[in-house]
């Protein structure tokens, strides 16, 4: 059987370029997951709109996860800015992942700890991280950060809220699937990674920036893909 690899977006933009590439296209309907099978970029590959929202995209990972088998699973899309330093259009892949609404800490835990798999930074696939860092720093005049990336679900438009989530987390990113996605990969032993292209500040200014800059900000991320993909056997 081909090994078949995974992607997993929040919106149509940010993975229609990529969908529209895919070869011997097959369209397999899950429930109200729509997953589309082909050949990208010489990869089998499935691809997945997942809708914004924690709960929306664990739930397409796991179907994707149970109904094709992923060698393994990407998270791409647009985030906004964990810190100051990370400008629009620079990217982020994370080494890890957190859930920063995740909150029992009246019953003792830490912010951010997720009970059953005892985390609360949740892993990134080492050597997936690497060749997305590989792919990202081969792009001309795009600035990467590696680090944390942080998810919840909440648009984050607040600076005061960002700096929280920075000083509780080191968060260079902050969107609303992410750690969800990586949740159920760990759950399920598959490797996870997680591409995040900055479309704003995450502060008081992203009602101005972010459809401004979603568009540009997805296709970094959709090169990137496209490179990996390339540079695979």
């Amino acid at each position: 059987m081909s090994k078949v690899i995974g992607l997993i977006g929040a919106m149509n933009v940010e993975v229609e370029a990529l969908e529209n590439q895919l070869s011997d296209r097959q369209v397999t309907e899950l429930g109200m997951e729509r997953i589309i099978s082909g050949n990208l970029f010489g990869q089998e590959a499935v691809l997945a709109v997942c809708g914004p929202g924690k709960v929306n995209a664990a739930l397409c990972a796991q179907s994707m996860i149970l109904h094709f088998h992923p060698e393994w699973i990407l998270n791409l899309g647009v985030a906004g800015s964990g810190e100051c330093g990370i400008g629009i259009g620079d990217m982020v892949i994370a080494s890890s992942t957190v859930q920063h609404d995740m909150d029992t800490t009246a019953v003792g835990d830490a912010p951010g700890f997720v009970s059953r798999i005892g985390l609360i930074e949740i892993p990134c696939d080492l050597r997936l991280k690497e060749r997305l860092l590989g792919a990202a720093r081969s792009v001309p005049k795009l600035h990467v950060h590696e680090g944390i990336v942080a998810t919840g679900d909440q648009f984050v438009s607040s600076g005061e809220i960002r700096e929280k989530i920075h000083r509780q987390f080191r968060a260079k990113a902050i969107e609303m699937e992410g750690a969800a996605v990586a949740h159920a990969c760990y759950m399920h032993g598959v490797p996870c990674g997680v591409l995040r292209s900055i479309s704003d500040n995450a502060d008081g200014s992203a009602e101005m920036d972010y459809p401004t800059f979603t568009r540009l900000a997805a296709s970094h991320s959709q090169i990137v893909v496209q490179r990996v993909l390339e540079g695979m056997p």
